[in-house]
């Protein structure tokens, strides 16, 4: 398992960045968990097989429509075997 942290820039609160994302990431079967950042950008973390987290990945530095993605900065995490992908309260 492969799991990553992500903080993507650019216009990406106010779009439904997070939900599409949730949706995106359960049909893609993958687990962890996103919210917004104070300083406007959107934070995740992505865990699954490594095909499942870059097609994850690919979505996010494209987004949901009325997005624009101007980085996804990706780091690798620790694995925890979390399941399932939820929407978290603003940081």
């Amino acid at each position: 398992m492969r799991r990553v942290h992500v903080i993507v820039s650019g216009d990406v609160q106010g779009v439904g960045y997070r939900y599409t994302l949730r949706m995106v990431a359960a049909d893609a079967g993958v687990a962890g968990w996103v919210r917004n950042r104070r300083d406007g950008t959107v934070e995740a973390e992505v865990e699954g097989t490594p095909e499942q987290v870059d097609e994850i990945l690919a979505w996010m530095a494209e987004g949901p429509p009325g997005a624009r993605v101007d980085a996804a900065r990706v780091t690798d995490a620790a694995a925890t075997g979390e399941t399932g992908f939820e929407v978290r309260r603003d940081a």
